[in-house]
């Protein structure tokens, strides 16, 4: 099995980084090939919204690493995307990523409806942030980071094959058992 982990923390020593460690650890005990992109080290230029990319299978702009994480997005048979919270969204830096790979995520048919490019494919999504459990759930904060993950994964064709949601990172900043556990369990059921 060929997992690639994006790792969407500005902090390499951050919990979400340190939930990705474990992920991958656990991984490559179990035999599977892993490669880890930190997002916060990519030079990528943001979309600029001319979808030319559709009908060219290509982003018009000067190639730089978002066509390389494309490129091990293809390779990949799990996806495992990682980000902290920001104002109830993904990593800015991360979401330019998926922006600018939109071409090589999800197609489309001649009359526009779109087609899913990594069918068959598993995902996992992990992420974090300072609200307090349950309020990070209710006040869509880990939620929403989830909730945005899906939408681009779901329209690519990626099975979700487990979530991790923190809370409460401000009080409680380090990994418990309980949640290197989870890492763990979720490798194990891919």
């Amino acid at each position: 099995m060929k997992i690639l982990i994006l790792n969407g923390s500005p902090r390499s020593q951050g919990l979400i980084s340190r939930m990705l460690d474990i992920m991958a650890e656990e991984a490559r005990i179990r035999g599977a090939e892993v490669e880890a992109i930190p997002i916060r080290k990519l030079q990528v230029r943001p979309c600029t919204g001319c979808m030319a990319c559709r009908s060219r299978q290509a982003c018009v702009l000067p190639e730089d690493d978002a066509q390389r994480t494309l490129q091990k997005i293809q390779w990949a048979d799990v996806l495992i995307v990682g980000s902290p919270c920001y104002w109830g969204n993904m990593n800015g830096h991360l979401k330019v990523v998926f922006d600018r790979i939109v071409y090589g995520m999800m197609g489309e048919s001649p009359k526009g409806i779109p087609q899913a490019l990594h069918k068959g494919k598993k995902a996992v999504i992990v992420s974090t942030c300072s609200t307090p459990w349950p309020f990070n759930i209710w006040f869509n904060q880990t939620r929403g980071v989830v909730k945005a993950l899906r939408e681009i994964l779901k329209w690519s064709g990626f099975s979700i094959k487990g979530v991790i949601q923190k809370g409460g990172t401000k009080q409680h900043p380090e990994l418990t058992e309980s949640d290197k556990k989870k890492c763990r369990k979720i490798i194990r059921n891919l």
